[in-house]
This record gives C-alpha cells, sequence and structure tokens, in this order.
C-alpha cells in the first residue's frame, strides 16, 4: 500500500492580520454555487470555531447541475458547462477574474481511516519537528489503492503515559503519540472533478470533504466541542461528519438523497421529474396533518399518448410517497454511525444541512429516528450572502470560505521522496490544464 498524498499543495495559512481575496466551488448533485468573499480579520469569536476573519461574499453564481450522479462526475462536458456558468455569474457580480478556487467533493465513497503514530522526543520540551515525525510515522501506515487522501487531522496527541493531550508543543517528555484521522476518496471521483474544474482554465487550492465544509459553516463551538453529527442531505448523496472534541473524527457518505425522493414521486404519481421536484419543493413534508386529506393538488400527469393530463390528488398522497424514503435515508446514516462505532461520540446531536434537510417535518422524523436532539444547520458568521442563500443548502459552500482559517492545523506530508506521491495542481493535472489552456 502506498499513501497518496492530499490532492493539492497544502494551503497556505491565512496572516492574521491581513484581509484576502478567496474563490470557492461547490460542485454538487443537484447546484453548482460559486463564492467570492473578502476575508477580512476578526477578533476570534466565542460562537465560532476555529475563525480568525470574517467572509463578507461580493459575489454569488449558482446554477443546476450538469453531468454528476451520486455526487460523481458522470459526463465531464456537461459538468464543465455548469461550472462554467456559476464561475462567469460570480466574477460578473464581484468584478474579479477568478483564476483559482478552493473546491468540495461529496462523491466517490468518503471514509474515514484512523491510524496511531509513535515518534521519540528528542531532548528538551516537544518542537513542531517532534509533532511532524509523529503524524509522519501515523501516515505512513498507508491507504488502499485507488483512494487519495483528502485530509490528514491530528486529533489527539499523548506524552510517554499521558492521553488526551490537545497540544504537546513545549511539554515534556520522551515519547510522543498521535492519533491521526484521515479522510479518503476514490481517486477516479476526486481526479475527474478536479478535471471539469481544470478544464474551465481554474487552478485548484485544494479539494475538501464536503461534511467536513458543512460542518466548519454550520457548527458553534460547543457542538463540535461537546460531540456532533453533521448529516449534510444532497441531491445524489447523503454525507456524515462527526465532530468531537472540536475535531473532525469520522466521515461517511450514502449515495441516496434528495433526488431519489423526487424520483420515487415522479414514478409514484405518473408525472415528470421537473414536475415531481416542483411538488416536492412547495408541497412536500415527511410528517402529514390533518389537514392533508382535505388540501388537493393539482398533478400534471403523461398518459400512454405522451398527452399531459392532470389530476387532483390529496397532499397526504405526497406524504406517503415521501416518508418512506427519507426514513430510509435517516436510518442509513444511523446505522453507519453505530457500525463505526460513532454513535454516542456524536453525543446524541444532530445538525442537518444541505437542501434536503429543508423538507416540512424532517426535524421531528430525523429526532425519532436518530433519538437525539436535531436542529436545522444554516452558515454561520457571513456577511452579504442573499436571503435565498442563507439556508441550509448553502452550509458546505460557505464551509469552504471557513476552510482556510483551520488548514494550518492539517499534517502536511512531505512533496518528494519517500511512499508520498504528489497527485495535484502541482503533477498531471496540472500539466493536463496547461495543455487545455494552451491549445484552446
Amino acid at each position: 500500500m502506498t499513501m497518496h498524498q492530499g490532492l493539492t499543495p497544502r494551503l497556505r495559512p491565512l496572516p492574521p492580520r491581513r484581509s484576502a481575496t478567496l474563490s470557492v466551488l461547490d460542485v454538487g448533485t443537484s447546484k453548482v454555487v460559486c463564492l467570492v468573499a473578502e476575508l477580512l480579520p476578526a477578533e476570534e469569536s466565542s460562537l465560532l470555531p476555529g475563525r480568525t476573519h470574517l467572509a463578507r461574499v461580493i459575489g454569488i453564481g449558482h446554477q443546476r447541475s450538469a453531468g454528476l450522479k451520486g455526487g460523481v462526475i458522470v459526463d465531464l462536458e456537461a459538468a464543465e458547462a455548469a461550472i462554467r456558468g456559476a464561475v462567469h455569474a460570480a466574477e460578473r457580480m464581484a468584478k474579479v477574474e477568478i483564476r483559482s478556487v478552493i473546491v468540495n467533493l461529496t462523491g466517490g465513497r468518503l471514509g474515514s481511516l484512523r491510524h496511531a503514530g509513535h515518534a521519540p522526543v528528542r531532548g528538551g520540551p516537544v518542537t513542531a519537528a517532534d509533532l511532524h515525525r509523529a503524524c509522519d510515522a501515523a501516515g505512513a501506515r498507508g491507504v488502499p489503492p485507488n483512494r487519495v487522501v483528502l485530509h490528514a487531522l491530528p486529533t489527539a496527541y499523548s506524552l510517554d503515559a499521558q492521553g488526551g493531550i490537545v497540544d504537546p508543543t513545549g511539554m515534556v517528555g520522551e515519547a510522543l503519540g498521535v492519533d491521526l484521522h484521515m479522510v479518503t476518496a476514490e481517486a477516479a471521483a476526486a481526479r475527474n472533478l478536479m478535471l471539469a474544474v481544470e478544464r474551465c482554465h481554474l487552478g485548484i487550492e485544494a479539494v475538501i470533504a464536503t461534511p467536513y465544509a458543512a460542518g466548519l459553516s454550520a457548527l458553534a463551538e460547543d457542538e463540535a466541542e461537546m460531540g456532533c453529527a453533521v448529516i449534510d442531505l444532497g441531491g445524489g448523496t447523503t454525507s456524515v461528519g462527526v465532530f468531537a472534541r472540536g475535531h473532525l473524527v469520522h466521515t461517511d457518505a450514502l449515495a441516496v438523497g434528495g433526488h431519489h425522493v423526487t424520483m420515487d414521486l415522479a414514478r409514484g404519481l405518473s408525472t415528470r421529474v421537473a414536475t415531481a421536484e416542483r411538488l416536492k419543493t412547495m408541497h412536500g413534508a415527511c410528517v402529514s396533518s390533518a389537514a392533508d386529506e382535505r388540501d388537493m393538488i393539482a398533478v400534471p400527469t403523461v398518459d400512454e399518448d405522451e398527452r399531459e393530463t392532470s389530476s387532483h390528488l390529496p397532499k397526504s398522497h405526497l406524504v406517503r410517497i415521501i416518508r418512506p424514503r427519507v426514513e430510509e435515508i435517516l436510518e442509513l446514516a444511523r446505522d453507519r454511525l453505530r457500525a463505526a462505532g460513532f454513535a454516542d461520540q456524536a453525543g446524541r446531536r444532530v445538525v442537518l444541512t444541505g437542501g434536503g434537510s429543508q423538507l416540512v417535518g424532517l426535524p421531528d422524523t430525523a429526532r425519532r429516528i436518530l433519538e437525539g436532539g436535531v436542529r436545522i444547520g444554516r452558515p454561520l458568521g457571513i456577511k452579504g450572502l442573499p436571503e435565498a442563500a442563507k439556508g441550509p443548502a448553502f452550509s458546505a459552500s460557505v464551509g469552504l470560505l471557513v476552510y482556510p482559517q483551520v488548514a494550518h492545523a492539517e499534517h502536511a506530508e512531505p512533496r518528494s521522496g519517500g511512499a508520498y506521491q504528489a497527485t495535484g495542481t502541482d503533477g498531471y493535472l496540472a500539466r493536463v490544464g496547461r495543455w487545455f489552456r494552451e491549445s484552446f
């Protein structure tokens, strides 16, 4: 097993007293969002973990996604066109040219690996070099073939017999240990996403796992500290991130999401997919009320001769189709958390984000199935978002703006020699990108 280096060069830390302009790209199965923001130095908030800057959005572009299924690119040209549309809209609004972006990955079967590493302390107090050697020892355990590392996050340290140390720098001891959480994804899914972005003449600064981004955006500090699961209900995927002691400690993803609810409606009502999506958005719910039997909804249907007719159904009929699929998604997420041993670490607290979390009655259904406190997570601590983008559907997009403020916590592997392979913008994909830029 060889360990694949994170896909892109490590982000340079944001200077704490300097402003910066940042562009991010959220490529999902149902929508593509591009945000351009000014990051302004701010006093550290007691509410929001790790934030050194306040983000003020100066440009936003979003449109319907194309060419993706289950968070994975299946049509490169269609995905490229959707990305271009969102990027150009954000550029026009912000009046800047976007040259590089931070992008997220939802598909590619996100997963977690946890390795422990140890290194002797070389005389005197623990230094950054000692920490780096311990993380190197953990990372050297490798990842399965055909997978790449998106994040390598030290979650806890030990010094001699003392565990649970947050930061051992400056402490005295002889043997330093580290628990390293590596978020991995299928290499092909990550590289095809990068290729679609590169074909739009954009550099890639970093590739971030969607549940990590959603948590960075939507969690308050005490939630991330005490333990919380973030469930991001997207169009094609449902991804899960567990945070504890202020760190991301587990990730997982299911290839089922809001689009599956839409397809169930289209089949169950014999209507077009676009009509089913509209009915879900306007009238959909996963809990029934007494009025649902009386409230009638016009449902355009397509008969055998492709003629459009219209029938009227009680709203309760929609609930009967939607509820089983929503329950299935939440039960799958619950069972996966239990199987991985993180049901208790989530602290019985769940934050729901993503476009699918806007379904009426979802928090109540989630409380019943997940047996804990549930709230809807919206982007926190950001200025300049239009009203339509302040909901949970934009949590991951905003989280990409937060990521550079916490990127310094990640372990950066050596760039040359050893078992590590660089596969990011300084390697093959950059050459492909340059070739596209020079050729067209």
